[in-house]
């Protein structure tokens, strides 16, 4: 404990077995099939909303993770003012990160890839990770798939992620489940932090 917040500066001072991600809802939705994805998103940022709120009061913190829209001189609330001048200001008005939230900044689909994100799990000693927000066959399941090789383990609320189509949506939950081991369930069926399903390794 002491070491890892040394190395850290004392930055993350918090300990949680169970974190809960937020990937990729901060958008201005302008790229191809982005305002039927906004509003696809809308209903299921209100969730995540209602998720996070239920899971707060638990000690369960929250990180945001999104991506960087090519702008690397932009910081998280400036991601965040875009687009709530946008098609996503919906969104962004019912997710606005709070005092206690982190917030990270990625290049790519996976919140891992070029970003401090396991160097900030690894400090508050989180196992489980609880992830939300768009897309589920992409930035979702890159994740996964990143925090799977690393031995977390997963829960995947379904009401909290989208795709652009059902089809879409079902392939990548039936991967989450049956190849990366991940609990995938409704959201209310998260009551308190879950140590998600025990899964074994497959070998290559």
């Amino acid at each position: 404990m002491a070491a890892n917040q040394d190395r850290m500066h004392g930055a993350v001072p918090d300990r949680a077995g169970t974190v809960m991600l937020v990937l990729d809802m901060f958008s201005d939705f302008d790229f191809e099939d982005g305002r039927r994805l906004a509003r696809l998103a809308l209903p299921v940022a209100r969730r995540i909303r209602a998720l996070k709120a239920r899971l707060s009061r638990q000690g369960v913190p929250c990180i945001y993770v999104n991506d960087n829209l090519g702008r690397w001189r932009a910081d998280f609330a400036a991601v965040v003012r875009r687009a709530e001048s946008s098609l996503g200001r919906g969104i962004a008005q019912l997710l606005q990160p709070g005092e206690r939230d982190y917030f990270l900044l990625k290049p790519k689909h996976s919140a891992f890839f070029g970003t401090p994100l396991a160097t900030v799990l690894e400090t508050l000693g989180a196992r489980t990770l609880i992830l939300t927000g768009t897309t589920t066959p992409q930035c979702i399941l890159f994740t996964a798939t990143d925090a799977y090789v690393r031995e977390y383990r997963l829960v995947v609320p379904t009401d909290c992620v989208t795709a652009l189509t059902r089809k879409q949506q079902q392939l990548a939950l039936y991967f989450l489940e049956s190849v990366l081991g991940a609990r995938v369930c409704p959201s209310a069926s998260i009551k308190q932090p879950s140590p998600g399903r025990t899964r074994t390794a497959r070998r290559s």
